[in-house]
């Protein structure tokens, strides 16, 4: 029996942490259970289980024809712009009559900026510290320009809503790194620092982020925006416009 509506495939990047995968996992449960009639599958780019090309093919073999691909990704870097698009297109090739549409990725977004505020919350910080606290924006790192732009971008966004001061920090591949920009916040008078990552699920790249929290002495250390409320209703905004306006988006047909 063919599937007539798409159905939602959630790409990650994966990661050997097994806390990555389960968080994954939680997140799109969450998503299923917002949209019980949406088949939600999920695939890896690396580490996990089932690969971008094992999920499709579950797909296409249990009578999917329409495929929504979304990668769980906060800006288009390496991974969206040549990974994913790689992977749909040889699984393409070989699937007859199986189109993917391929949905924008998950940042920037005002959803994003509302996760980051549950997940301080969640830390302890109030409303009322709002005004006194910096924020370090810490992300995973890249080395593509556009973005770097968008994370700083994204910390000029967030510093409009009331906090003192927001800048961007990164684990990898860019500067300045967290402990850096936590002794730079401290050096400028600022009395509390909160950390605040922006990266969807654990693993190394995370922990890097927490560890020079800590050794930089920040205040507050808020958790991974994981399996956030936010992010769940943010997955299904993306579905919704890949599916209801694919000729404004990447589609790959065999």
């Amino acid at each position: 029996m063919i599937a007539v509506s798409p159905a939602l495939l959630v790409i990650a990047h994966g990661s050997r942490d097994p806390r990555h995968a389960a968080t994954v996992h939680a997140l799109t449960g969450r998503v299923r259970a917002l949209r019980p009639g949406l088949r939600v599958e999920t695939a890896f780019l690396d580490f996990n289980t089932p690969s971008v090309g094992q999920a499709l093919s579950s797909l296409y073999l249990s009578g999917v024809r329409e495929v929504v691909a979304l990668p769980l990704l906060l800006t288009r870097a390496f991974h969206a712009k040549s990974d994913i698009p790689a992977a749909l297109a040889e699984s393409t090739s070989r699937l007859p009559g199986l189109s993917v549409r391929v949905a924008d990725v998950l940042g920037p977004s005002p959803l994003l900026l509302t996760a980051l505020e549950r997940r301080l919350a969640e830390a302890g910080l109030t409303p009322a510290d709002r005004a006194t606290t910096a924020v370090v924006l810490a992300s995973a790192g890249s080395t593509d320009p556009e973005a770097i732009a968008v994370i700083a971008e994204t910390a000029r966004e967030w510093r409009r809503t009331g906090w003192c001061a927001v800048r961007p920090a990164f684990a990898s591949a860019a500067l300045p790194r967290t402990e850096d920009a936590v002794r730079a916040l401290r050096a400028e008078g600022f009395a509390r620092v909160a950390v605040a990552p922006y990266v969807i699920a654990p693993g190394r790249l995370p922990d890097r982020i927490a560890a020079g929290a800590d050794a930089a002495g920040a205040d507050v250390v808020a958790d991974v925006l994981g399996a956030a409320p936010e992010l769940a209703r943010l997955l299904l905004r993306r579905f919704d416009a890949a599916a209801t306006a694919p000729a404004r988006l990447p589609a790959l047909t065999a």
